[in-house]
This record gives structure tokens, C-alpha cells and sequence, in this order.
């Protein structure tokens, strides 16, 4: 009885560890990173090589707090070359306390409260007629498009990013990794 039992939770640990690094596999690699579903955006984000600016400006925005709660969140994350692409100066100026309130809308306007993983999002572009407004917490509102199988997003001033990596799923919601920042109408 002792060898059957031994047997049954060896073979328990066994599929367990399978399980668990079949979903791990699941979820993307971003920034040289692997994205771990059991943890929040900002733990996940912190560790993409490609997202150091972010996370930068997530912190000197004092949202870190905020996008470690509970959420769900839908963050359309920038990397670093997306914020290189913005006129030059314009990353060091937000990120001076002084503009705090700047950076804070810039921020929110790539998060959204709800968790909406590409499929979803696909579906409601497809029932709106091939565009769908989408509200962030920044009170910008992002109007969805697709590109052939891209998602494209375009901003209040007419600027557009597009996934290049989707649903990196988080334990609060789910990362969009995006190629430009989008900004709210000033």
C-alpha cells in the first residue's frame, strides 16, 4: 500500500511540474524574460529588458502601488524603443517631478480596468464594424483596429501602435506589448 501511494504522489508532483511548465510556456517571452502568469504587471514588466523606461515611469509616476492591486488591468505596454521614438527630450521632461501629473495621464492612458486578451478584442472590433472606442482609466479613449492578425491602436492626436506581442497573461490582468506610446489630446 505504502509503494501504491508513493507511486500516486510521485505521479501527482510529475504532472503537477508538467502542468505548470506547459503554462508557463504559454505565456510569451518579452524583453529576453519569461512572463510568469502568477505574477502582477509590475513584478513581470520589472524583468523585460525591454520595458526598463516603463517601469521607469511607472515608478517616478508613483503607479507602482496601483498596478500591483488587484485590478484586472489591460496594460498596452511601450517598450523602450517607443519611447525613443517621441521627439527628443520629450521622456527626460516627463519624467521631471514637475510633470508628475503629465506622465501620470500618458501612463493611464495604456491601461485599461478590465482584462481583455486579444481574442476579446478582436471580437469587439468585429461587432463594432471593424473599429471599437476603447476607455482607459486616464480617461482617454483608444479606438481598436485590426491590420490583417495586428491589432492597431490609435490615439486621441491620431497616432497608432500596434501589438507585437500579445496576451501576456498576468495574476491582475494582461500585458499588450505595443511599438509606440500613445498620447492623450493635450
Amino acid at each position: 500500500m505504502r509503494s501504491f501511494t508513493r507511486t500516486i504522489l510521485a505521479s501527482s508532483i510529475a504532472l503537477s511540474a508538467l502542468a505548470g511548465s506547459a503554462f508557463a510556456q504559454d505565456n510569451p517571452m518579452v524583453g529576453g524574460a519569461e512572463m510568469f502568469a502568477d505574477k502582477n504587471i509590475v513584478e513581470n514588466a520589472s524583468n523585460s529588458a525591454d520595458h526598463t523606461t516603463l517601469v521607469a515611469a511607472v515608478q517616478a509616476a508613483g503607479l507602482v502601488e496601483t498596478l500591483q492591486g488587484e485590478g484586472p488591468f489591460t496594460v498596452f505596454a511601450p517598450t523602450n524603443e517607443a519611447f525613443e521614438a517621441l521627439p527628443e527630450g520629450t521622456v527626460d521632461n516627463l519624467l521631471k517631478p514637475e510633470n508628475k501629473e503629465q506622465l501620470t495621464k500618458v501612463l493611464t492612458c495604456h491601461v485599461v480596468a478590465a482584462d481583455a486578451m486579444s481574442d476579446a478584442i478582436g471580437t469587439m472590433i468585429a461587432d463594432d464594424g471593424g473599429e471599437h472606442d476603447v476607455p482607459t482609466v486616464g480617461g482617454c479613449t483608444l479606438k481598436a483596429a485590426m491590420d490583417g492578425e495586428n491589432i492597431v491602436l490609435t490615439d486621441e492626436n491620431g497616432g497608432k501602435a500596434t501589438v507585437t506581442i500579445a496576451d501576456v497573461e498576468q495574476s491582475n490582468g494582461v500585458i499588450h506589448v505595443i511599438d509606440a506610446v500613445l498620447l492623450p489630446k493635450m
